[in-house]
């Protein structure tokens, strides 16, 4: 079986786990829906994209997202999927700032002030992922046009493992878990290690629940600086 091609430290931690049943299982129903003519996002270059850009030795921060956008654009006449391996990011060559996105850049312009961020014109969050906040999807593919549609493949299993890794071998690391579902994830975490930060969805359905005016990134920056640790600087995107 072959092993993962991920940054080094990621493939140490979890070549043992791609060797299981259902991991083979996960990479089988890929390549059956690639053979099948089905797109999916992202594409598979870019799947472990948050765990390539964020190495294992320099986790900091994690926001925890669902699902990958299963939408796309035409650009010069070619498919630009929303969808390119980190949770609530989009490339920087789409056009379209996903509504969820709009309210985090919302809120953290409220909370740090509005000198101190500037909201961008693109949304692509790689800028905070390379100073270690890993970016990471409960599920890492979706069909195109079909949301949750790989939700049931065993992503989550994966992905589950990765947060009680992070959990068990690290310290001081900040969860943020928007939303219901991320806070189900909650049990995998050790509270008296790490920090969670709670809130509801950036989603336009519930962001007036209290998301708006959780400062959950001013809370990071304290924490950090708190345990030694070098903040994040958010508007470096």
């Amino acid at each position: 079986m072959a092993s993962l091609q991920i940054e080094s430290g990621w493939k140490a931690v979890l070549d043992q786990e791609a060797q299981k049943p259902y991991f083979q299982k996960i990479t089988d129903f890929l390549r059956a829906e690639m053979q099948a003519g089905k797109t999916f996002f992202p594409p598979p270059k870019q799947i472990f994209l948050a765990l390539d850009l964020c190495p294992w030795d320099k986790v900091k921060v994690v926001i925890l997202g669902q699902d990958p956008y299963h939408s796309a654009e035409i650009i010069k006449d070619k498919i630009s999927p929303h969808a390119h391996g980190l949770s609530f990011s989009v490339p920087k060559k789409n056009k379209k700032i996903p509504p969820s996105l709009q309210n985090i850049f919302k809120e953290l312009q409220s909370d740090l002030g509005v000198g101190k961020f500037k909201i961008p014109e693109h949304g692509n969050l790689m800028g905070w992922s390379e100073q270690g906040v890993l970016m990471l999807n409960a599920t890492l593919t979706v069909r195109a046009h079909e949301a949750n549609s790989h939700s049931g493949i065993g992503w989550q299993k994966f992905t589950d493992k990765i947060i009680q890794l992070i959990s068990d071998h690290k310290e001081s690391v900040v969860f943020i878990l928007w939303g219901k579902f991320a806070q189900s994830k909650e049990p995998l975490i050790d509270t008296q290690k790490h920090l969670i930060l709670k809130s509801p969805h950036p989603s336009p359905f519930s962001v007036h629940s209290g998301f708006f005016g959780s400062k959950p990134f001013s809370q990071v920056n304290a924490y950090l600086l708190s345990q030694g640790k070098e903040p994040i600087d958010w508007g470096c995107l």
